[in-house]
């Protein structure tokens, strides 16, 4: 089992997401529920896809942090 980061992003009604490490790989959902599940089906279709074509499956190396900015008061 692999773990791959994937980011999500609220986009007007709906949500959206991709992953850093499988470009061209993308879902969206009406919930982030909805985007997780299809998110990782298309996952899934897509390194099935990257098999069949007998291409290199990436390694997940992609991380996330989150980093603290103070507005300045002007």
């Amino acid at each position: 089992m692999q773990r791959y980061l994937v980011v999500i992003e609220k986009a007007n009604e709906n949500f959206s997401a991709y992953s850093p490490d499988l470009p061209g790989c993308i879902a969206t959902g009406k919930s982030k529920s909805e985007v997780t599940q299809n998110m990782t089906a298309a996952i899934e279709m897509h390194i099935e896809g990257l098999r069949e074509d007998g291409l290199p499956i990436p390694k997940p190396s992609s991380k996330a942090e989150y980093v603290a900015v103070f507005e300045s008061k002007k």
